[in-house]
């Protein structure tokens, strides 16, 4: 599952290699993203669960590097993760537009299982926290009947609104240090899921935690993914949109994909200067 990491100097205006020993990570659309393989994901996080170290992954796409590029509260929360992966294919073509690839998407769909079946291989318990009423003990029952092994220690599916009610944060809190759980996949969308991540992880300092948006309702059934050939080509958000028109046709049409095309259109300009003559003059660019 392993593959080789990125190496060599890599810098661009747009998209740079930001040093961190020796995991490569690349800035794209102003968010630091690291330039990993999900299998170097896995790897890294059962690594760290070896020696005892926790760490919450975070999972960038168009959406959250808008946020970040209008929320300094937003942006330091993707920059305070320990692993930050590429949920896009739009950063992934902007990346590869300025000379730094980024290896390939990985969402918290897709980590949800690669996870979840590291974690039953190594005897690591899991927890599920997100989506609606039982589609939590739907997905653990799925992932235990597909990752023979696996142990959950734990699910939940919180109220909406339970994290503006000192009661009910609680309560959830008090069941999830009570399981011990080493992996949390928190489904709760972002940027909510990671505000908590940020509270429980002093509770927990040996688990990692995975801010996995839908994944949990994925898994459990509850809502469709996009067929494989759409998320390889980047149109997982048109199947999204079909399925949900009410809720994301503003998030996508108005707010995201305006920003997606200044991105790659502010790369690809960006790529053409680079290979102009010397001497020859070039505008500056709106940095990314």
């Amino acid at each position: 599952m392993t593959r080789h990491l990125l190496h060599g100097k890599r810098a661009r205006e747009g998209v740079a290699l930001v040093a961190t020993g020796s995991r490569p990570r690349v800035t794209v659309a102003g968010v630091v993203v690291d330039a990993l393989t999900e299998g170097e994901v896995v790897g890294h996080v059962v690594a760290a669960l070896a020696r005892g170290e926790g760490g919450h992954v975070v999972t960038p796409n168009v959406d959250i590097c808008r946020a970040c590029a209008r929320d300094p509260e937003v942006r330091a929360i993707v920059a305070g993760a320990d692993l930050a992966v590429a949920d896009g294919m739009p950063l992934v073509w902007a990346s590869k537009l300025l000379g730094t690839p980024l290896p390939e998407r990985i969402t918290g769909a897709d980590l949800i299982w690669s996870l979840s079946e590291a974690a039953a291989a190594e005897g690591l318990p899991v927890y599920l926290l997100g989506g609606p009423p039982g589609v939590a003990a739907r997905a653990s029952e799925v992932l235990r009947g597909r990752c023979p092994g696996l142990r959950v220690a734990g699910v939940a599916s919180p109220a909406r609104g339970f994290e503006t009610s000192v009661e009910a944060l609680a309560d959830v809190r008090e069941a999830l240090v009570a399981a011990r759980p080493r992996v949390v996949f928190v489904g709760l969308g972002f940027p909510k899921q990671d505000r908590l991540v940020r509270i429980l992880r002093a509770d927990l300092p040996g688990t990692w935690f995975v801010g996995c948006g839908s994944a949990i309702a994925f898994t459990a059934g509850a809502v469709r993914r996009a067929p494989e050939w759409m998320r390889r080509s980047g149109l997982e958000w048109l199947f999204r949109l079909a399925s949900e028109p009410g809720r994301l046709a503003r998030r996508y049409l108005v707010d995201d994909l305006p920003f997606a095309l200044r991105l790659l259109t502010g790369c690809l300009l960006k790529r053409l200067t680079q290979r102009l003559p010397s001497g020859h003059s070039r505008e500056p660019q709106r940095p990314w």
